[in-house]
């Protein structure tokens, strides 16, 4: 494995981000860049210092991944995830089109991997980022259903409606009323 780039599990978020930097900081490990799941290093580490990360990520949360599966099931996860809650104008994109083209695998390959590791398909970890999109985008009541339809790219409100409470249980308007913790953290979608 290249150890200039470190592959991290449940880093889905921009706070964890911030974690993540200040724990490399601890370790005296220098990155050049961190996004979501993924830091790349100035130069290589070893071993000793790899591990004392490890450690580190572990007592917040996260995980180090040295499989090859793992880490390409996190990316897709996070692909899925940066897709959904940062980059709302790409959402009108064919999301097979959009992974193959992000991981550079043949989306056949990432699904049957995604859905034999994870139990559950991409298609389906999808529809539950983008609910809790919409529940986010509901606590913050800026938006009207209508607008938060367009900017996820339902075809229609009551398509929104519908999928939104066959996976909570509840409608927009509904959930809206009782929205006091309901939205799940990222990792654990």
């Amino acid at each position: 494995m290249d150890n200039k780039i470190l592959h991290i599990k449940n880093m889905v978020c921009n706070r964890c981000i911030m974690v993540v930097q200040s724990l490399l900081d601890k370790v005296g490990i220098v990155p050049l860049s961190i996004k979501l799941g993924e830091v790349v290093l100035e130069k290589e580490i070893d071993e000793k210092t790899k591990e004392k990360f490890a450690q580190e990520l572990q007592s917040v949360g996260f995980q180090l991944i040295d499989d090859k599966k793992s880490r390409l099931i996190e990316q897709i996860k996070t692909t899925i995830i940066e897709l959904v809650h940062y980059e709302n104008n790409d959402l009108k994109i064919n999301l097979s089109d959009y992974l193959s083209d992000k991981l550079h695998h043949d989306y056949n390959y990432l699904s049957n991997l995604f859905s034999e590791v994870e139990g559950t398909t991409i298609e389906k970890y999808f529809i539950t980022q983008k609910i809790e999109r919409v529940k986010e985008l509901l606590v913050y009541d800026e938006l009207t259903l209508n607008e938060i339809a367009y900017q996820l790219n339902y075809s229609s409100t009551a398509h929104l409606s519908a999928q939104f409470k066959k996976v909570t249980g509840f409608t927009p308007s509904h959930f809206k009323k009782i929205k006091e913790n309901k939205r799940k953290p990222l990792d654990e979608v």
